[in-house]
């Protein structure tokens, strides 16, 4: 997402159309003024972050409730990922048209409005279209918070200012599995988003009433609607082929056909649009650089890996585990333990080691972990499925930092905003994509499992007319008792889908090591585009 450079100050992610206003420097802020500032942009921070972690518990709940499949449910997902991708890249013009204490205060409050339309929803359509809007509106909150708070604190502080708001970037992927499994078991799901309402609105309150009187300059800039119109035609019409192509039967359908076209037609005249437009909405010369082309594409393509694992997990555990929201939130939530310890010296640490080195170790764990879970069975207990949760949270905390270095390596201070917001832009997109693709690839596998399973089984023969007899001698009917083989049998065919794709994506975690080595290492000033990597998170 777009963030600040705490050693080049805010800085426009577009090119000026005038000379810019004189910026007015502001004391940092002390004492009480000091601390609720912190903590207002904190509690906005926090809710961000945890709305994208707490409803992937709660999704088989959510579609049991709307009447549709958890597939169809992970659309909650995914429509705010995309939606919130596609607006990170107008951060930057945003700012500058309405100023950084306006802005962010108004997408504090939109958030609150459209949380609370969520919970309201009563079918899924009305839920995916409010989660897009509070996906748009979200944009701004995190990299403006990060300006908002170097801002608050002396320059030599920013390094403290950035590990205090980062600890809320970490906390929050630990509470939101935990807090969104308690809600969901113990109140209802629309609560996930009704708990956004009261802290939303004293973040909003507080921030207004700390820093109205700080307010970013503002000046009129151009915008590439043209662009802009481009991308959220190209990224919606993939998005919604992803999502619906498995209950379409993908290419059999014409509408999936249409929308495969719309995207790459799209796509293309998106390319030669921005690369030739003065003002573009996303700066893809940017791609041109050794270090952001391959350091981008190892970030997106790890983080599509990570993010659908971590949806699938859930799914998995509630669907065929028999784990109640609050038991998989449990086996989620240690991931941020080591996260939270680790990422500390992470952030001291990269401007001297070599981050590619770094990133390397968070790859080679990553894959120790998937391969692990994909020796799950329907017998794993629950410490075996902790386990692995728990060196994840190792793998995270190398993972975000170094490769945002080293994607960030060596681009003039003024141009880290547009750089931070389009790596932001295609690791988001990149995520809510890969979690379409892995529930897609879990059914379909699951299917191809179903069948090898059951082409031994005769009707009256062997072990399947042992079972069913037992089951009928228990008061089964014969329909009951057919039910719950098949049952049994789809959860083994589930267990080894989801085997496949952690086992696949340990895989391409290893292979993925080869694009940060392409990577050159920066040099000894890179380390300060650390505190951008703080909005990977």
């Amino acid at each position: 997402m777009t963030t600040a450079n705490p050693t080049a100050g805010p800085a426009p992610a577009s090119p000026p159309a005038s000379a810019p206003p004189q910026a007015v420097a502001h004391a940092p802020l002390r004492g009480t003024a000091l601390l609720l500032g912190t903590l207002s942009l904190s509690l906005a921070t926090f809710m961000n972050v945890l709305d994208s972690s707490i409803a992937n518990v709660s999704i088989p709940a959510i579609a049991g409730n709307l009447g549709v499949s958890p597939g169809q449910g992970t659309w909650v997902i995914t429509s705010f990922g995309v939606a919130n991708a596609i607006s990170v890249p107008l951060t930057g013009w945003l700012t500058q048209r309405f100023g950084a204490v306006r802005l962010f205060t108004m997408s504090v409050l939109l958030f609150v409005l459209t949380s609370w339309l969520c919970g309201f929803a009563s079918s899924l359509e009305a839920l995916v279209f409010f989660r897009v809007l509070q996906g748009l509106v979200a944009g701004p909150m995190i990299p403006l918070s990060q300006t908002l708070l170097l801002a608050s604190y002396p320059r030599a502080l920013a390094g403290t200012a950035l590990a205090l708001w980062g600890v809320t970037t970490l906390v929050a992927p630990v509470v939101g599995p935990l807090l969104g499994g308690w809600i969901t078991d113990n109140i209802s799901w629309p609560w996930i988003f009704y708990i956004n309402v009261p802290v939303g609105l004293l973040a909003a309150l507080l921030t207004w009433g700390i820093y109205r009187d700080r307010e970013t300059p503002i000046r009129k800039l151009p915008i590439d609607t043209v662009g802009l119109s481009l991308l959220v035609l190209w990224v919606g019409a993939l998005q919604l082929m992803l999502d619906k192509g498995k209950e379409l039967d993908w290419f059999a359908s014409n509408e999936i056909i249409l929308l495969a076209v719309v995207a790459v037609v799209a796509f293309a005249v998106f390319l030669v649009w921005e690369l030739t437009d003065k003002h573009p909405v996303v700066d893809l010369r940017l791609f041109a650089r050794r270090n952001f082309a391959f350091g981008a594409l190892a970030l997106s393509v790890a983080y599509a890996l990570f993010f659908g694992n971590v949806v699938l997990l859930p799914l998995w555990l509630q669907q065929w585990m028999g784990y109640t929201a609050t038991s998989a939130g449990m086996a989620l939530a240690p991931v941020g333990v080591f996260a939270i310890l680790l990422t500390p010296l992470v952030g001291k640490k990269v401007g001297q080691w070599d981050p590619r080195r770094m990133a390397t170790g968070a790859f080679i764990v990553f894959s120790a972990v998937l391969w692990m879970r994909s020796h799950f069975t329907v017998q794993t207990d629950f410490i075996h499925i902790l386990i692995p949760t728990l060196l994840q949270g190792a793998a995270m905390a190398f993972f975000f930092i170094p490769l945002t270095t080293l994607t960030l390596a060596g681009i003039a201070p003024d141009r880290i905003p547009a750089a931070a917001g389009l790596s932001n832009f295609v690791r988001i997109t990149a995520g809510a994509m890969g979690t379409s693709i892995a529930t897609t690839l879990w059914d379909s596998r699951a299917a191809m499992h179903h069948s090898h399973l059951t082409e031994g089984l005769v009707q009256g023969q062997g072990v399947f007319a042992q079972t069913l007899n037992q089951l009928t001698a228990s008061g089964l009917s014969q329909a009951q008792a057919l039910a719950q083989l098949n049952r049994l049998i789809d959860q083994q065919a589930f267990t080894r889908a989801a085997n496949d794709i952690f086992l696949g994506s340990a895989v391409l975690f290893l292979l993925l090591i080869g694009l940060i080595w392409l990577t050159r290492r920066p040099g000894p000033v890179a380390g300060a585009s650390a505190a951008d990597a703080g909005g990977a998170h």
